[in-house]
């Protein structure tokens, strides 16, 4: 008995280092080039030993921290932000090239605005890292970035009462792809829209997404091929909606005419909200390990117009009333190369219709499910 106690101690203790976000330093730890301290309507940046604001916005504080930088560095500085305070949605402080930022407040962003605009920006720059940021309130985005290059977000935590939480993409320069991109953790609660959005990058790597009653998606991978990402953890994303805990859209995974599997996921976990997987208009290229979908109002899984899909390679569990079903629509080729294997469906239904091509079911357990397939 002690050694199976033992046994399920470690057990425990494995998933919790699998599960958790990545260990790190404490936030404002280490050495940096400039730093903001204040809150309410009072801030200071400072640079070394001299001072490049004073001042009521701090917008206005991380952007002098971050212009008081080395002028055409190659190399990263870092700013500390050792404060709290507000920025208007309308407003956005943006990151130059070769920073790295650390948040070690809150920022909590008031108002309305449109467009790209988010407390924390980038366009047309490189080698950026946003090491830790808490954000509340109303942004556009939470964090907004285009056409980049090497990119590191560490550790975000958002609780929302509207807007987007991350969105990095390409859509500036689409002949140029965003290249490199690494999220550890990002936890993403009350977005009106997704969670976390890609659109138009080549190397992407996510650790966790953590998505609490946003109003689409929890991730949404468009046109982004090398994907990585470790756990997709999603609870009423996108309720009413046809949206999905992991969703990939817009040629997601194809890399020139093809699918290879490229987009790799270690698990989704789905509870409530629109559907649990859902791959759409000309994506694939697609592996998911493990599946735990339950209690969607739609589809728990939806392939419409995927290519070369391997769902639940390891294992899964879904239970309905959602269903699992195999669609296509008639302006794209018909889905093919689709594996739906290793689940147990409980209380759900396994469909294809219209039929695929060589599409494969395996090593499904049904239970008080149906299936209806070609």
């Amino acid at each position: 008995m002690k050694a199976l106690l033992a046994v399920s101690a470690l057990t425990a203790a494995l998933l919790q280092v699998v599960t958790a976000p990545q260990a790190q330093a404490a936030c404002g730890d280490g050495s940096y080039q400039a730093e903001v301290t204040g809150s309410g309507s009072s801030f200071t940046a400072r640079r070394g030993g001299g001072t490049v604001y004073t001042g009521s916005s701090l917008r206005a504080a991380l952007q002098a921290a971050n212009d008081s930088l080395t002028a055409n560095r190659t190399s990263k500085e870092r700013i500390v932000v050792r404060a709290s305070g507000s920025i208007p949605a309308g407003e956005r402080y943006s990151m130059r090239s070769y920073t790295a930022i650390d948040v070690c407040g809150t920022i909590n962003v008031s108002g309305s605005g449109s467009g790209d605009y988010a407390p924390v920006y980038a366009r047309g720059v490189r080698d950026i890292e946003v090491q830790n940021l808490t954000l509340t309130g109303t942004p556009v985005y939470g964090i907004f970035m285009r056409n980049v290059t090497n990119v590191v977000i560490g550790n975000v935590n958002m609780r929302l009462s509207s807007g987007l939480g991350v969105r990095i993409d390409n859509r500036g320069d689409t002949s140029q792809w965003t290249r490199n991109v690494r999220i550890d953790y990002a936890y993403v609660q009350g977005a009106s829209s997704h969670a976390v959005e890609t659109y138009g990058v080549d190397g992407l790597t996510i650790g966790t997404v953590v998505a609490r009653g946003v109003g689409e998606s929890g991730l949404l991978l468009n046109q982004t091929i090398n994907a990585t990402v470790g756990t997709v953890d999603a609870d009423n994303a996108g309720a009413g909606t046809g949206y999905a805990a992991f969703r990939t859209a817009n040629r997601n995974g194809r890399i020139g005419d093809s699918y290879p599997i490229n987009v790799r996921v270690g698990q989704v976990i789905a509870r409530g909200g629109g559907r649990g997987i859902f791959c759409v208009s000309e994506s694939g290229g697609l592996q998911v390990d493990r599946v735990d979908i339950a209690n969607t109002g739609s589809n728990s899984i939806l392939i419409e117009n995927c290519y070369n899909v391997n769902l639940a390679a390891q294992s899964g569990t879904v239970t309905g009333p959602g269903d699992i079903r195999l669609a296509a629509r008639t302006e794209f080729p018909v889905t093919r190369d689709v594996v739906i294997q290793n689940l147990r469906v409980t209380n759900s239904a396994i469909r294809e219709s219209p039929c695929g091509t060589n599409t494969t079911f395996r090593n499904n357990t049904l239970v008080n499910s149906s299936q209806s397939i070609c």
